[in-house]
């Protein structure tokens, strides 16, 4: 950490030069000769990144930035408020700390937080950033965070885990068993100081596949943020051995959308399935990732338009966690049938459909945008069909 840069003409100049390019700006020359160009860089590059995922550190003067790998890395703040809200009690520590963000949010629900973060440089900068934001009950040290949980010896409230999703190389991985460190490895050394545990995973990873890697695991939380899955949170607890609850999410802008369901239940519900009726819903992204497709049908009581389309239709409007949509009308997938529909712009989805949209779009002619929606799909009767919507 270079404190240098936290000068006054130096922080003016970063946050002026904030939609400069950079490359124009290295060609041009920065005025601070003393300092490493690329350090100057790799701030205004950094604190770009921040601008919407983390608007607390944007917004603060005298924040000190790591390389943009760790800010792609880290948690939203909307995630880390998230995460937040799931912990409680006197302490907790955080074994991969990062940049910060989620100590920082554990903070404010927890007592005394514990940040272990093996980079040094890192380290240094995340204490400072505490220092510029004004909170005191977050002990940093700079340790790999299971030797820290060996040599610290005390019973925590919660322990946090977010393994790195690197290799020695940098290359992603996204098994569990090739995160650093292997969660499986040490699940019993953090029953031994924890009650709680709670590990971040890669949204990609299978559900059913890392169920069974873990133990004791009580909840799993799919996270989307404006329909983009970020994160599955399990959240274990010592000696549980009840049913896992699964808890879908989708932060927005408007709303929050929520379901939940206990994992046994997908696979032991009866629903019914329907031709379209008058309204339609597709799920959002957290949802379909917790595999929900039967016990959402079951609870909400929208029919499934086929097994495998994940489509669902009621007579009346019903909250759902997704998109709601108002069935204009349906015919079956014909090039004369749709051109009776007299469409040339629309919005373009398939499900279950053998098509992907941008074949569809080129055999139909249809441009994209309007307020026209139409979906691609099959029905109980395996016949492909376009289902024309307007948005509810």
């Amino acid at each position: 950490m270079n404190t240098d840069l936290l000068n006054t003409e130096i922080q003016e100049f970063i946050n002026f030069n904030l939609k400069s390019n950079v490359s124009d700006l290295l060609l041009q020359g920065i005025p601070f000769p003393a300092i490493d160009q690329k350090l100057i860089i790799e701030q205004i590059e950094a604190k770009k990144r921040c601008e919407k995922k983390l608007p607390t550190w944007f917004s603060t003067k005298n924040i000190y930035y790591p390389n943009k790998l760790n800010i792609e890395q880290t948690s939203s703040e909307l995630t880390a408020k998230y995460k937040a809200d799931l912990v409680f009690g006197k302490s907790l520590i955080d074994l991969t700390g990062g940049f910060g963000v989620d100590a920082n949010y554990f903070a404010k629900q927890v007592e005394a937080v514990t940040h272990c973060e093996i980079n040094a440089d890192l380290s240094e900068i995340v204490k400072h950033n505490y220092k510029v934001l004004d909170v005191t009950n977050i002990t940093c040290l700079n340790e790999n965070g299971i030797d820290a949980l060996k040599s610290i010896n005390k019973q925590f409230d919660w322990i946090y885990i977010d393994p790195s999703r690197r290799d020695d190389s940098k290359n992603k991985v996204f098994l569990l068993t090739d995160c650093t460190p292997n969660v499986k490895t040490f699940k019993g050394l953090f029953f031994k100081y924890a009650k709680n545990v709670m590990i971040k995973t890669s949204p990609l990873l299978d559900i059913s596949a890392t169920k069974n890697d873990l133990e004791h695991v009580k909840e799993l939380h799919v996270v989307a943020v404006n329909n983009e899955v970020k994160e599955l949170l399990w959240v274990l607890e010592r000696h549980h051995e009840d049913e896992l609850k699964i808890k879908t999410i989708n932060l927005t802008k408007s709303d929050d959308e929520i379901f939940e369901f206990n994992y046994n239940e997908e696979s032991t519900v009866e629903i019914e399935f329907s031709e379209p009726l008058t309204y339609l819903y597709e799920p959002n992204s957290a949802v379909l990732k917790a595999g929900a497709f039967n016990i959402i049908s079951n609870t909400l009581h929208a029919s499934k338009l086929h097994k495998h389309s994940h489509l669902y239709t009621s007579k009346q409007l019903i909250d759902f966690p997704g998109r709601r949509f108002k069935i204009e009308k349906v015919i079956s997938f014909n090039r004369k049938e749709f051109a009776k529909l007299d469409i040339n712009k629309a919005n373009v989805t398939t499900r279950n459909f053998p098509i992907p949209v941008s074949n569809i779009r080129k055999k139909l002619k249809i441009k994209d945008g309007g307020s026209s929606y139409l979906f691609f799909t099959t029905d109980i009767n395996n016949s492909k069909i376009i289902i024309l919507c307007t948005k509810v």
